[in-house]
């Protein structure tokens, strides 16, 4: 496997540089562990976001869409077992004023000496463990003194087990059966960090699986290996992604089988996405808190609760996956390059129209006219800012997969030069046909270009 040359520091730094990403109230000394996403961030999210409802979803006939509440009733969170065991074990230094997380305090640093661990100085005088629950609370009701306590969702799935009678009854589907969402999820985290892989406020992509009791085992094992295909139809290298099953004492009270599927992320192998097989806990749950059977009943009369097996990953994680995977260095021409190479599906541009002449007339309108015809089919770019060559390597860290440069020869012959980012190879192609080829290049089969 060749070494990689990306580290967070560095995709921290272009993600600032070019927009993607930028530490959240950052005119005010930023907010620990929150973030805000440019324009190209914005864009590469929503392609994360469509490329798996567009296989969850558009490619299946399985799988129905649902958008829940963020806020949901408070007893969801009594009955799921979030109110009550959804905490972690912190301690505080009395010294530096800091928090950290009881059983992860040979990973923190201290907060005096960082070259050491919570508790490893004179100076640290650390309480004993307390439990903290994740859940941010807020309340409902104009009069503070009479507002009811609510808290803002961590997971979305809950969401989706509490309209599961709902989509059985009007999705005219049976189990098995799919029900997926895309939405925001909150945890009060005390040791966030590491960039834009665990955040106090996040995107889910969660879809939950109703399946009869006997075929879930077999479902477990398809969707742990069809999320895996997923990773890899959009470019993360074989050799930086894993399945590690979870061993006994690892499952959750409800799971009898869950598996992460690893990154190798800049900080080491971390989960990117969970699969669990949750049995039939939540729907159960459910039924006994609020009193409404979530079953499925058969033409036949015979009743069962699905079991349910649950795909989850975050998009912020996705996107940052991707973002590491995608990062590249290179010398070219003697000098440095660096390169996102995005999957075109994913890459926030998908062509950028450059004029080689930004002042030339003739140049400007060809250029001009081209990007008001591509922009109505794919993310476009018009850029005249700067030398030609400038304007490529900063096309090049946005990650857009090919040029369509406006020259002297495009005005005697129509024709434009269209520039691979990858290959950097160039062709000459007609402007009546750019539009057809670019469609035609965005469909065709991909592979990264990065050695494994």
């Amino acid at each position: 496997m060749v070494a990689d040359v990306v580290t967070m520091e560095k995709l921290v730094s272009l993600s600032k540089r070019r927009g993607f990403v930028f530490p959240s109230s950052e005119i005010y000394g930023g907010l620990g562990s929150s973030y805000d996403y440019g324009h190209y961030g914005v864009l590469l999210k929503d392609n994360v976001k469509q490329r798996w409802l567009s296989a969850m979803v558009q490619e299946r006939d399985d799988i129905v869409a649902l958008d829940s509440s963020i806020i949901l009733h408070p007893q969801v969170w009594e009955a799921s077992g979030h109110v009550g065991g959804f905490t972690d074990p912190l301690v505080d230094c009395r010294f530096c004023k800091k928090r950290f997380r009881a059983d992860q305090l040979d990973e923190a640093q201290c907060g005096q000496r960082p070259s050491k661990h919570p508790g490893e100085t004179d100076d640290c005088d650390l309480t004993e463990a307390r439990q903290f629950n994740l859940m941010f609370e807020t309340r409902v009701g104009a009069v503070e003194e009479t507002g009811v306590p609510v808290y803002l969702r961590p997971e979305t799935a809950q969401g989706i087990f509490i309209n599961f009678k709902n989509v059985a009854q009007i999705a005219r589907r049976k189990p098995p059966f799919g029900i997926a969402q895309v939405g925001k999820s909150f945890r009060n985290e005390i040791t966030p960090g590491n960039f834009i892989f665990r955040t106090l406020e996040f995107e889910q992509m969660e879809m939950e699986f109703f399946v009869p009791p006997a075929e879930a085992d077999d479902w477990y094992r398809y969707w742990v290996q069809t999320r895996y295909d997923w990773h890899r139809r959009y470019g993360i290298r074989e050799s930086h992604l894993r399945i590690r099953p979870h061993d006994a004492d690892e499952l959750s009270h409800y799971s009898s089988g869950t598996s992460d599927i690893e990154y190798l992320f800049p900080i080491g192998w971390s989960e990117l996405e969970g699969v669990a097989n949750r049995g039939d806990y939540d729907l159960t749950a459910h039924t006994q808190s609020s009193g409404t059977k979530l079953e499925w009943v058969e033409q036949d009369g015979s009743r069962y609760t699905p079991h349910v097996i649950e795909p989850a990953l975050g998009v912020n994680r996705s996107m940052l996956a991707f973002l590491v995977d995608a990062y590249d260095e290179e010398v070219v021409a003697d000098r440095d390059r660096t390169v996102l190479r995005l999957h075109p599906q994913l890459a926030p541009v998908k062509a950028a129209v450059l004029p080689l002449i930004a002042k030339d007339e003739g140049m400007v309108a060809k250029a001009r006219a081209l990007y008001e015809e591509l922009r109505v089919v794919v993310s476009a770019e018009y850029d005249d800012g700067g030398q030609i060559g400038r304007r490529y390597r900063r096309q090049d860290e946005i990650g857009t997969p090919w040029a369509l440069t406006v020259d002297e020869q495009t005005l005697e012959d129509d024709t434009v030069t269209i520039r691979d980012r990858d290959s950097l190879a160039q062709e000459r192609i007609s402007i009546a046909q750019a539009r057809t080829a670019l469609l035609e290049r965005l469909a065709q089969p991909w592979a990264t270009p990065k050695p494994e």
